[in-house]
């Protein structure tokens, strides 16, 4: 009887001994698991800014890039007229006219009046077609400075927007004590100090925090590199592209004599633009695919911590 009573007592010790390891052992999970959801919300909420502000990166230069392609056909018009000028005041020729046979006084005023008119038309034209090259020149410059602010400000952004070591450190931490509470658990099972429902409760904390085992967030910090070098790279193009396109569409080379100079400006403008545009696409579909890696952690956390409630 003492034997029997002595054991019973010894049960009922292990028991609560058992039940005091697996409540310690879901306290321990909870502090190691928890809050990793409020980080990966905040980065979440970051690329999401971040894919916003490359996004409009990508527009600029792509307006940039269109301007300046516009502006290239405006730019032949310009040649044209003053080619056709150049042939009106060749055929007109500059002997005055008192020096002129006149067979035929209406017929050489008309022709006179015809000349003139044909020449302000042509002029005209010439004057709206500058104009027009000047206004696309500086939207071409002025949409190229903001591609590169953006840009400069993406790369910023990408470049902090990364899985700090200490995250890391809490998700390795969080599955040894995982690992713990399993083992607790199949001794709580063994021993039977555990009911049912505690034991299908742990059993859900366990799969559902277990699953960081699956994800792998290298790919946070890799798209977020990708994005913060492609940001980089677009930002230098749109610095160099917004200062050539200002100076070809300066008086100084617009009224200059060198027009190979302007053209190849123009061109280098634009090839730029082209650049700093593919650049900022780049850097924006790394941000949105960092948005997939990080989503992806942020279930994990949210049903890890939605479980230990």
């Amino acid at each position: 009887m003492r034997l029997t009573f002595g054991i019973l007592i010894s049960l009922m010790v292990g028991a609560a001994h058992a039940n005091t390891d697996l409540t310690a052992a879901i306290e321990n999970v909870r502090t190691t698991c928890g809050n990793i959801s409020a980080e990966l919300s905040d980065m979440k909420k970051m690329a999401g800014i971040t894919t916003a502000v490359t996004g409009g990166g990508t527009v600029a230069g792509g307006i940039a890039l269109g301007t300046g392609l516009a502006k290239a056909n405006v730019d032949k018009e310009i040649e044209e007229l003053e080619a056709q000028i150049a042939r009106l005041k060749a055929e007109r020729g500059d002997v005055p006219v008192e020096h002129l046979q006149i067979e035929d006084e209406a017929l050489f005023e008309h022709q006179v009046a015809e000349f003139i008119e044909s020449y302000q038309t042509k002029a005209q034209e010439l004057s709206a077609a500058e104009k027009k090259s000047k206004q696309l020149g500086n939207v071409r410059t002025g949409t190229m400075a903001a591609a590169t602010a953006t840009n400069i400000a993406g790369a910023v952004m990408s470049g902090t927007n990364r899985v700090k070591g200490d995250l890391k450190q809490q998700i390795d931490e969080c599955l040894t004590s995982v690992k713990t509470l399993s083992n607790v658990r199949m001794q709580a099972r063994i021993d039977g100090s555990a009911n049912d429902t505690d034991l299908a409760r742990v059993e859900n904390i366990i799969r559902a925090c277990d699953a960081w085992s699956t994800v792998d967030i290298t790919p946070i910090n890799n798209r977020s590199k990708g994005a913060t070098v492609s940001s980089g790279i677009g930002a230098g193009l749109g610095l160099a592209g917004t200062i050539t396109s200002a100076s070809a569409n300066s008086d100084g080379v617009r009224n200059g004599d060198d027009k190979q100079k302007e053209q190849n400006l123009n061109t280098a403008a634009n090839v730029l633009a082209g650049g700093t545009t593919a650049a900022s696409l780049s850097a924006t579909i790394f941000n949105a695919t960092q948005i997939s890696a990080i989503k992806r952690a942020a279930t994990v956390a949210d049903e890890c911590e939605g479980a230990l409630k």
